[in-house]
């Protein structure tokens, strides 16, 4: 197996999600196909980072901590060639995997959650360095095919990030292309401050009674900012 770029590994609790809360590794893969304007973690896309590392020492990292959760983040984790048998070889270490993905790309993964974040029109870079990523990435972001195969191979959750109630609109309307069940499908607001999320939590909220949709904190920004390796 060629060597994975991973941004980063530590061990924190999840802190989105349905298993907001739980203890898990990290194992941060950098590159990524899309360039989200308000990205948090622009050191795995806009400007990928790391250390090629081989599956064994990968492993190594895993084994160092004591949870039995992994997630595999990046970036974007299914680009990489060898996450299918790195997602196999962490399964032997019977871990439970959850993927962060864009749900732009399928690969057979050994997974036990699929969570998928489908990119709305309020994470094009129009002005983002001066514009130069809008195209391609309005172009990817939405892959309506794909994620349908993903939620029909895995469990899974969908989180979506929203910034204004406008969002609603273009949210539903891939909830209900895809045919995703509401109950799966996670809203979360945009933001890597305590006082922009919480501002933006009240009417998300609301939206989430209206519409039947569960409401995801973001833990390790309450908890630790927008500190990196967190």
């Amino acid at each position: 197996m060629l060597p994975i770029k991973v941004a980063e590994t530590f061990y924190s609790i999840q802190g989105e999600g349905t298993l907001a809360g739980v203890p898990s590794v990290f194992v941060r893969l950098s590159g990524c196909n899309l360039r989200c304007d308000w990205c948090d973690t622009p050191y795995a896309s806009w400007k990928p980072e790391g250390e090629d590392k081989y599956l064994g020492a990968i492993l190594s990292d895993v084994r160092r901590h004591l949870a039995k959760h992994v997630v595999v983040t990046g970036g974007e984790p299914m680009i990489h060639v060898g996450i299918v048998e790195l997602t196999q070889k962490l399964k032997e270490l019977e871990q439970h995997i959850t993927i962060e993905t864009a749900g732009t790309v399928f690969e057979p993964v050994t997974c036990d959650l699929m969570s998928v974040s489908p990119k709305l029109a309020n994470s094009t870079p129009a002005r983002r360095d001066g514009g130069r990523w809008a195209t391609q990435h309005d172009r990817l972001r939405y892959q309506p095919e794909i994620l349908k195969r993903l939620i029909s191979t895995y469990p899974y959750q969908l989180k979506f990030v929203v910034r204004k109630p406008e969002d609603m609109t273009e949210l539903n309307s891939i909830v209900k292309e895809i045919g995703a069940a509401k109950e799966n499908v996670l809203l979360m607001p945009e933001g890597i401050d305590v006082g922009t999320i919480y501002e933006r939590s009240h009417w998300i909220v609301e939206k989430c009674k209206e519409f039947g949709y569960r409401y995801s904190p973001r833990l390790h920004i309450d908890i630790w900012g927008n500190e990196r390796g967190r």
